[in-house]
């Protein structure tokens, strides 16, 4: 993080608490609590616009080829354009509903537009929320995310992690528990070194592979939250292996191995006390970790069988190569940081962007290299899709004519009814059975019904065309297809995004996964935050904490802090948010002791700032995903795997873990400022 002096607010000037009683302070206060309920309990808004204002917007997009012309709505004159006579129109509702999304994305900016609007914040704090004040930068903490997440999910999207949950398996072999101690060890380590964002975003997607290919893991609960945690624990150690510990190191200009010699004792041992709470209490069930794993085994078609994806299924060399970018990047960022002195620091994305522009590079040129054969890939692919729907498209045919023929041979006679329908071709048994078919499940009765037609299209269809009546539709492709669509901006950008996919398969799918609409939502909060600092809610809860620590010292220090920490990652915009708010407090209560001249002990003092940095990161794993930005992406990639997690089953498995391991690390933490640190003042200056 970039070096510089206190700003005047906490340093140079004395507390002012007068600020508070201003109305516009009370309203970013309270404008700050309903934008994070917002974020954890997300809804909608509806809008109602007038359906002739909406439809004459549309035309007019369709109208500057932004858009497809709109088809007139049937609903907009009755049934006059149906195609049929209609015993009942429905009569158009004169308002057309729009939803507006109350989200993790809208509600944090939306707040932030009404502190704008009603003065309460001005460029002051826009800028520091999002340039950064005392030590604190939420640019580069967003840059060096940004950065660092596309080479680690280039790195997913290489294949590498589908080939290692098949390795791991066989290395775990069939006992259960072994397996998990191994993978525990593993994220544990990797952790340690490469940042828990990479492996949150590489790991989930490990696991939703592992779990799937064993037969006897009835849930991957076990899994997922014990990666989860782990990964957020071991982040503790390392500066870079977590945007909040820059936040931190900056915020009190900590060497980044003076951070980790501090963090690495209470981080170890909190890990090696987990595992066993893990495996024989939280997740003590046969169905969650077997004691044997047993492993489905594809068969020898399905190994052989080529992609469909346009994307390459195991990518060695860019595995390879986004590995070594990775481990380049870190020991590039722990050299620089050591070699830097307080007046001359330099921005860690300095070292993360490059690297990234680098990897996207490396993906270009394979894609380029690669692009016949993606191509040829993604071309047999739409094949196999377009025969497929012009199967159900005949199928449909087959059905409508079937239905057709039974409903004229009831209006007929009784006894020819009865003769016509026993000499009806075989045919119509076939599209009955296919109709009771599609009355069940569609996901599955579907397919079904779909690989029973395609068995015998290639010997039967010349034959059957050929023997249908003169008057029997064939299908043909849908009323769109037929003729070529206008070209718009909607049509181009949908053929550039097809083309970026087949000739640059890596790249486009790891830009598209990269999680861009955090990045509002971080920066947006870092403004509210910096509200209450502005408006002087900042000084009074340092204040309060003040009091806090006079009465109950260090080990109260310890176990406030501890606890502040984990509570406010649910509620001050995820564990980023939380530590700019609580080190803005903390350097508040620095200058609250300065200005009324006495004195914070060092033991104290360090105790605060070290609980803190367990708390923000022990507190990604505690009772909602907004805690941290990895919880979000932890869910976004489960749901992608269809793991869905809900809110409350998050914050009931995770309740036990976080407190036995905010209570093992404090307990240690205690121990160990007993024995390193003393009883002298620090400077206040």
């Amino acid at each position: 993080m970039t070096g510089g002096t206190q700003s005047s607010e906490t340093s140079n000037e004395p507390p002012n608490y007068d600020l508070i009683k201003e109305w516009r302070s009370i309203v970013t206060l309270v404008v700050f609590v309903i934008a994070n309920v917002v974020v954890l309990f997300p809804f909608h808004i509806p809008i109602y616009i007038p359906r002739k204002l909406y439809h004459a917007f549309l035309d007019l997009l369709g109208t500057l080829r932004i858009i497809p012309q709109r088809v007139p709505d049937t609903l907009d004159h009755g049934s006059q354009h149906s195609g049929h006579a209609s015993r009942n129109p429905i009569t158009a509702t004169p308002f057309v509903r729009l939803n507006l999304s109350m989200n993790i994305v809208t509600a944090p900016l939306i707040a932030d537009l009404f502190l704008l609007a009603i003065l309460a914040i001005g460029r002051k704090e826009v800028k520091e929320g999002t340039l950064g004040a005392n030590n604190i930068s939420p640019l580069d903490i967003m840059l060096f995310f940004i950065s660092l997440a596309y080479i680690a999910i280039s790195i997913d999207a290489s294949g590498v992690i589908r080939y290692l949950a098949f390795k791991v398996l066989q290395w775990g072999g069939e006992v259960g528990h072994r397996l998990f101690f191994y993978l525990y060890l593993f994220w544990f380590a990797l952790t340690s070194f490469v940042g828990n964002d990479p492996v949150i975003l590489s790991g989930t997607a490990f696991l939703a592979y592992m779990t799937r290919v064993s037969s006897n893991i009835v849930h991957p609960r076990a899994w997922i939250y014990s990666q989860f945690a782990t990964a957020n624990i071991a982040s503790a150690i390392l500066v870079s292996s977590n945007p909040t510990n820059l936040v931190l190191a900056g915020a009190f200009e900590i060497k980044f191995i003076e951070y980790t010699a501090n963090m690495i004792v209470p981080v170890i041992i909190t890990g090696i006390v987990l595992f066993p709470f893990l495996l024989y209490i939280v997740f003590n069930d046969e169905s969650l970790v077997p004691r044997s794993i047993k492993m489905h085994e594809l068969p020898e078609e399905a190994r052989t069988r080529k992609p469909r994806s346009s994307t390459p299924s195991w990518d060695r060399k860019g595995a390879a190569f986004g590995a070594v970018i990775m481990a380049a990047t870190l020991i590039a960022v722990l050299a620089l940081n050591a070699a830097t002195t307080k007046k001359g620091a330099i921005p860690v994305f300095y070292v993360t962007l490059p690297a990234a522009v680098v990897m996207f590079a490396w993906d270009v040129a394979f894609g380029w290299i690669h692009r016949h054969e993606t191509r040829e890939i993604a071309r047999k692919g739409r094949e196999e899709v377009e025969r497929l729907r012009l199967e159900r498209e005949m199928q449909d045919e087959e059905e409508k004519a079937a239905l057709a023929a039974q409903e004229a041979q009831r209006t007929a006679s009784s006894d020819g009814s009865a003769s016509a329908q026993s000499a009806l071709p075989t045919g119509g048994l076939k599209v009955r059975k296919s109709v009771v078919c599609a009355t069940t499940d569609d996901e599955i009765t579907t397919a079904g019904c779909t690989r029973e037609k395609s068995l015998t299209q290639e010997v039967g269809d010349a034959e059957s065309n050929r023997e249908k009546p003169p008057g029997t539709k064939i299908p043909q492709k849908s009323q769109l297809q037929q003729g070529r669509e206008r070209t718009t901006l909607v049509s181009l950008a949908k053929d550039a995004y097809r083309w970026s996919q087949e000739t640059f398969p890596t790249a486009t799918a790891v830009m598209s996964h990269l999680p861009f609409a955090l990045v509002p939502f971080a920066f947006s909060m870092f403004v509210l935050v910096q509200a209450l600092v502005t408006k002087g809610w900042v000084q009074i809860f340092a204040r309060g904490w003040d009091a806090w620590v006079r009465k109950t010292g260090t080990i109260g220090a310890i176990g406030g802090m501890g606890f502040l920490s984990v509570i406010l990652c649910n509620f001050s915009g995820t564990n980023i948010g939380t530590t700019i708010l609580l080190s803005r407090v903390i350097q508040a209560w620095r200058t609250i002791h300065r200005f009324d001249h006495t004195d914070i002990s060092n033991r104290t003092f360090w105790a605060t700032v070290y609980t803190m940095a367990l708390g923000v990161n022990y507190g990604a794993f505690s009772t909602a995903f907004s805690a941290s930005l990895a919880g979000l992406l932890w869910r976004d990639i489960l749901a992608k795997k269809h793991i869905h997690v809900r809110r409350l089953d998050f914050a009931r498995v995770n309740l036990p873990i976080i407190a036995i391991a905010m209570t093992v690390g404090c307990v240690v933490l205690i121990g160990e400022v007993w024995i390193m640190r003393d009883e002298s003042p620090i400077d206040l200056r």
